[in-house]
């Protein structure tokens, strides 16, 4: 059965790699025959951390907000203690006292992902990014220009990231993209995994919500229907599937024999950049939900420039201490990536919304997206742009020199209480 080192890519016909004597072999009937690739970068905002911090190398990480926050991702070790993205940060800290938690750094994560995209796109043309640590790619015919079949390809490749860039990825590789992406879950972390022919059969038994797009309300669902296994969605026909699912019955029914026929695509639209906090206590009051606000845009800001993006309307979220959600939005007359125009708007919306209820959360969006190249043109009319322009143009530089507590604006210093 055909086989390779992930150390070094030799051909491995036991346990052990006979040229460096590794004991990491992917092994799989079909290993030189598929080529649609799933990348996923290991518990990546904790192992940007640990790269930078290595120190932390072998303590329990958590990336996330405060005390009221969430879990925005967790090393390895962190899991080892129940620790999950998305848990509640004081729920996290009760299960694991001594991780360090570390705010996330959305601007050091999105400098290395593009690190890894630009190694993506020296191995084929066919890339989607779907999250700022995952891609699909379809390496179909690249193996003339490399002189090695996809999954020597991507074997190398999860190497290179590693050494260069210093974080780890796990490889899926199967003949479409919902295999590939299932594979690429398993064996984490540094794993590579191969789905071919057996795919169905061994997924038969797992739960229906491994599957990509049944999350818990439809898996609960499908459960009062007595189907809780993946095989037992796969068996029912298109006709089956339509009467007890509705029309998309018959496409999930496909997803679970491993059916998938998408391709890669290869421009993927942004539809929206947010960013957004959970106070640490209620607040109420416009000044002091305008000062979390401003830093929520100064933010934003950053992510728009930085990916090259300006924001053609702006989103207003909050959320009361009851939990309930309120959204609002407005469009601009002009594009923008600058942090005050983005306040500006943001900060009309909120004026509606202060009416004494009480928030533990603010966000902000930028939705819809355009062009970065189209933002912040102003008119003969307007002469507040430019001059935002090169104030902005002179605090990123002072920041990128001197780091971001560099240059602070007024309205984002701490509030001095009365009679200090």
């Amino acid at each position: 059965m055909p086989a390779i080192c992930r150390d070094c890519d030799a051909d491995v016909p036991g346990v052990v790699c006979p040229a460096c004597g590794g004991a990491r072999v992917v092994r799989h009937g079909a290993l030189f025959e598929l080529a649609m690739g799933h990348v996923d970068c290991d518990a990546f905002y904790a192992s940007v951390e640990k790269r930078d911090r290595p120190e932390l190398r072998d303590l329990p990480v958590i990336v996330g907000g405060g005390a009221r926050g969430v879990v925005t991702t967790c090393c390895y070790v962190a899991r080892l203690y129940g620790v999950r993205s998305a848990m509640p940060m004081f729920k996290a800290r009760g299960l694991c006292p001594q991780a360090v938690v570390i705010r996330p750094d959305m601007g050091k994560y999105l400098a290395v992902s593009r690190q890894v995209r630009a190694l993506m796109a020296a191995l084929t043309p066919l890339v989607q990014p779907l999250s700022i640590d995952e891609a699909v790619l379809d390496l179909s015919g690249t193996e003339a220009l490399h002189g090695a079949p996809p999954a020597v390809v991507l074997n190398r490749f999860a190497r290179r990231v590693e050494a260069e860039i210093g974080v780890t990825v796990s490889i899926g590789l199967a003949r479409n993209r919902l295999l590939a992406k299932l594979a690429a879950e398993r064996g984490k972390p540094r794993g590579f995994f191969v789905f071919g022919d057996e795919a169905a059969a061994v997924l038969a038994g797992e739960p229906v919500g491994v599957l990509p797009g049944v999350g818990p309300a439809l898996a609960t669902r499908l459960q009062a229907m007595g189907i809780t296994r993946i095989g037992q969605l796969a068996a029912l026909d298109e006709g089956a599937a339509r009467v007890w699912l509705g029309d998309d019955g018959p496409a999930l029914a496909a997803r679970a024999r491993g059916e998938d026929t998408r391709l890669v695509e290869i421009e993927r639209e942004s539809k929206s950049i947010s960013a957004e906090m959970t106070f640490s206590g209620d607040l109420s009051t416009a000044g002091a939900l305008e000062g979390e606000l401003w830093g929520l845009c100064e933010k934003l800001g950053r992510r728009l420039r930085a990916e090259e993006l300006a924001a053609a309307g702006v989103v207003l979220k909050l959320k009361t201490a009851g939990f309930v959600s309120r959204t609002r939005s407005q469009r601009l007359a002009n594009p923008t990536q600058l942090p005050e125009t983005v306040f500006e708007a943001a900060r009309g919306l909120l004026a509606r919304e202060v009416d004494g209820t009480a928030f533990r959360l603010i966000g902000v969006g930028a939705a819809p997206l355009v062009a970065g190249a189209l933002a912040d043109k102003g008119d003969l009319a307007d002469t507040q742009t430019g001059r935002r322009l090169a104030r902005q143009s002179a605090i990123d530089t002072l920041r990128a020199r001197f780091g971001e507590a560099a240059v602070q604006r007024g309205r984002g210093l701490p509030k001095t209480p009365p009679g200090r």
